[in-house]
């Protein structure tokens, strides 16, 4: 520990925690709704539920993109500015589908597109902590959810093989979750003389 924390130090690095947590639990319910759902007819329950899931996420990673502590200013900025641009897109998509996201999300090729930008921010997050303490799989999510929506977008995989793909990246979540969580605060702040 280079110098003692302080309150505001504390209270960040809990939300900054909680926006990972709450990212991964929600991912975990889109992974488990995709492995209930045999195949993406539209639903009144599912759409519901799946623009909740839209929502709920964007306000998850954006705890975590706010919330961050980065040595360097400049990676922080872009990073929001990445977030603004993920803002605009998934209400691009709730624009485009009536304020029912999830029927462009399910129906449309090109839907899954709009949510690369979340999912960068998300990743940025996780290769962040990777290359910070080593938790491997923060490299693979960064990596593998664009390239996830990319394939989804195409067409290029199955149903079956979306469900797999969303179970797959929940399970490295969860990992990466339970490894970066219980870590001591301090971890997060480090020294506070190289922040730029």
């Amino acid at each position: 520990m280079f110098q003692p924390l302080t309150r505001e130090d504390r209270v960040t690095v809990v939300l900054y925690r909680a926006g990972i947590v709450l990212s991964t639990l929600i991912i975990c319910l889109a992974a488990y709704m995709a492995l209930g759902f045999r195949s993406y007819e539209e639903t009144g329950a599912l759409n519901l539920t799946l623009n909740a899931v839209l929502v709920c996420i964007s306000i998850s990673v954006g705890l975590s993109v706010f919330f961050i502590h980065l040595y360097v200013g400049k990676f922080h900025r872009v990073l929001k500015k990445l977030y603004y641009v993920a803002i605009a897109s998934l209400a691009l998509l709730f624009i485009l589908g009536n304020g029912d996201g999830a029927a462009v999300l399910l129906h449309k090729g090109y839907g899954p597109l709009f949510l690369i930008p979340l999912s960068g921010c998300l990743g940025f997050i996780t290769a962040k902590e990777a290359f910070c303490f080593q938790l491997m799989e923060g490299y693979l999510l960064a990596l593998t959810m664009p390239l996830f929506l990319l394939l989804t977008s195409l067409g290029v995989v199955t149903q079956k093989s979306i469900s797999y793909g969303l179970l797959l990246i929940a399970g490295m979540l969860a990992l990466f979750t339970l490894r970066k969580v219980f870590m001591p605060i301090h971890y997060d702040i480090g020294d506070k003389s190289a922040y730029t």
